[in-house]
């Protein structure tokens, strides 16, 4: 008789895959000795995409591509390390090498907030400090062409807060989404992608009560972003 096929393993979805990457970062935190290196909380992508493939099998583009929306989502972020190098000629040239690893976000995305997690909601206003820049009440800079976004921004933001229908890892979640459209609203071209990705969390909770018409107020001012 023929052996019998071992049916092949399921396909990881992306939210499974995004969730591993986030653990792999988060792991290398709690047991890191050093800032960067082997041991280190920080790791150049060479070595990530290494590991996680020996960790999980995962592919180049499964690790690469989901850094990327893990760090436009706020829970990773990248840090340049730049130096020097002299060439035989008597050339200097600088050589930047990237190194990743979790935020403070993407610890309290796994564990929960605690203690010492900051508070998202202080002094919601709006003020300009420049001719062409605002600060919200978040400390968070916004060209002034997009002004009326940043209003609906923080008008969201209030009713967050005040929702008793959320809780506080979902409001956590929604924040970091916020935050991510208005880092790239301080630009005079914001990133369609990043703000596309940041969208998605954030129409989602366009069914709960008391969000649901400022969240279409607020897609309609992103329009030009999301199309």
């Amino acid at each position: 008789m023929p052996k019998a096929r071992k049916s092949a393993a399921p396909a990881r979805t992306v939210t499974e895959i995004r969730a591993i990457v986030l653990r792999y970062f988060y792991d290398r935190n709690m047991s890191a000795t050093s800032a960067r290196g082997k041991k280190g909380f920080a790791v150049r992508m060479k070595d990530i995409r290494a590991e996680l493939k020996a960790s999980h099998g995962l592919s180049q583009q499964e690790v690469v591509g989901n850094i990327n929306y893990l760090m436009s989502q706020g829970w990773i972020e990248e840090e340049q390390i730049s130096k020097s190098v002299p060439l035989r000629s008597g050339t200097v040239i600088p050589q930047i090498t990237s190194y990743y690893k979790i935020t403070a976000a993407g610890i309290d995305k796994i564990d929960g907030p605690g203690e010492f997690t900051m508070e998202k909601f202080k002094g919601i206003k709006i003020e300009a400090t420049g001719q062409n820049i605002i600060t919200v009440g978040d400390g968070n800079q916004i060209n002034a062409k997009f002004e009326e976004a940043a209003g609906a921004l923080i008008d969201l933001k209030q009713a967050l807060l005040k929702s008793e229908n959320l809780t506080e890892v979902q409001k956590l979640d929604a924040v970091a989404d916020i935050d991510s459209v208005e880092s790239q609203l301080a630009k005079s071209s914001p990133n369609s992608a990043i703000v596309k990705g940041a969208w998605e969390g954030i129409k989602k909770l366009d069914t709960v009560a008391g969000l649901t018409e400022k969240i279409f107020k607020l897609g309609a001012l992103l329009g030009p972003f999301l199309s």
